[in-house]
């Protein structure tokens, strides 16, 4: 298979646990931010808000809330200089009714989406990245004064880190692609 760019770029990209002590600056965040506003949705819904916490003490007093107790399998986290949390919200009328009809809720997929933009965009600058469903919403909600009724659906730590090469270990092509048929 021909190699292009954006396989160099998915293939760079990898979930990074350790990371170094060396802040990220306002352009580079504000370049993953734009590459995950930019991202499609459902009848161009962007139901998504990014909360970047780039400040050091609210975000180790964030990483420390989100990732205690069961979560604490997570807390590598706290190594980030930074944290995005990414909050639904409203989607379309269109794309509520058509994600009823069909049992899928879009702003999910759409959020998916925009958030693996931002993640490639910051794997192409260099900075490295985790994103985390399993995180104590409550709390994250009451440190970043989310209203209780809006729905933090994922978290998302940001850093350089040590760039080690390490084999990507994923299912051979012919067992997740099949065509004109399921096989």
């Amino acid at each position: 298979m021909k190699e292009h760019y954006f396989n160099r770029l998915a293939h760079k990209r990898i979930s990074v646990r350790r990371y170094i002590d060396k802040p990220i600056d306002d352009e580079s965040l504000k370049t993953c931010i734009e590459a995950a506003r930019l991202a499609p949705s459902a009848c161009n819904s962007q139901p998504w808000k990014f909360i970047v916490v780039n400040d050091k003490d609210l975000k180790d007093a964030f990483c420390k809330k989100a990732f205690s107790g069961i979560y604490s399998m997570n807390s590598f986290a706290i190594t980030a200089p930074v944290m995005v949390a990414v909050v639904s919200e409203k989607s379309t009328f269109f794309a509520k009714i058509g994600g009823q009809f069909r049992g899928t809720q879009y702003c999910l997929i759409d959020i998916g989406i925009a958030c693996e933009h931002l993640v490639l965009q910051a794997a192409e600058l260099g900075i490295g990245s985790c994103l985390f469903g399993w995180f104590n919403e409550k709390e994250v909600k009451k440190l970043l004064k989310i209203p209780m009724m809006k729905k933090v659906d994922m978290l998302i730590s940001l850093g350089y880190y040590e760039n080690i090469e390490k084999e990507k270990i994923r299912n051979p092509f012919s067992a997740i692609c099949s065509y004109n048929k399921y096989q």
